[in-house]
């Protein structure tokens, strides 16, 4: 019995190491609102399939948080990215900051110019309007918004007149339909909506460095998610976010 126990232990391994090994699946990426198109062009090439959930950056990190199934996750705001790493979420030492961006107002492309950035100037524009932004507590975006219009001494005259979205790019939607006269967003939504048009260039010494900090998810590292997060360091995926209004992370420009 021992000697039929142990032949067929060897004919089962056999038959296993003559079988291909098991594909990985698909990796899933948990990626900030902000970063839809870009993304799938810097990964366009790649030769790994990537399936990439959108969403602000907060939803993001408490779904990971909470179980969901990333494999890796971009997000718009180092702090959010330190939450989750507080809670022992991340991968070891695969963190590091990929990209930059800039604050931009804009208006419908149709908006005629606008100079006067004061309090009184930016609730004459809106004559009634809402400021769209995405929610300044949470979502990153609307987090930078509120610090520019704090340090601007803009914050208690537009408060009233803000209209707080779950995402960043859900703000840029409100303008680009013409349901909010104005919006604050990032230069890369700007770029990827041609019903806006850039009005202002928000001074980003008034708010804290935009940075988009990846990570892969503890627990999920496998050599498939490795490939995707090296390649999204590459030249090809670095001329792709460019192309589409981000910085690299590093660059002063």
């Amino acid at each position: 019995m021992i000697r039929i126990f142990g032949l067929l232990t060897i004919i089962c391994a056999a038959i296993a190491t003559s079988l291909p090994a098991r594909s990985e699946g698909p990796v899933t990426i948990f990626a900030a609102a902000s970063l839809r198109g870009a993304l799938e062009a810097a990964l366009e090439g790649s030769g790994t399939e990537a399936r990439i959930s959108y969403g602000g950056s907060g939803a993001m990190a408490r779904q990971v948080a909470q179980g969901a199934p990333a494999d890796l996750v971009i997000l718009a705001n180092a702090a959010w990215m330190d939450w989750l790493e507080e809670r022992g979420q991340l991968a070891d030492s695969t963190r590091g900051d990929l990209l930059g961006n800039q604050l931009v107002l804009v208006g419908t492309r149709e908006a005629p110019a606008l100079e006067d950035l004061t309090p009184a100037g930016l609730v004459d524009r809106l004559d009634g309007g809402r400021l769209a932004v995405g929610h300044t507590e949470a979502v990153p975006a609307g987090i930078y918004a509120r610090q520019w219009m704090q340090a601007a001494g803009l914050w208690e005259a537009l408060r009233p007149q803000l209209a707080e979205t779950e995402n960043v790019r859900a703000a840029l939607a409100l303008v680009s339909r013409g349901e909010a006269p104005l919006g604050v967003v990032y230069a890369s939504d700007a770029e990827a909506d041609p019903g806006v048009r850039v009005l202002s260039r928000i001074d980003p010494g008034l708010h804290e460095p935009i940075v988009y900090p990846a990570a892969l998810v503890a627990g999920r590292d496998s050599d498939a998610a490795r490939a995707i997060l090296t390649r999204l360091k590459s030249e090809h995926a670095g001329k792709a976010f460019v192309a589409s209004g981000f910085t690299l992370a590093g660059d002063p420009s």
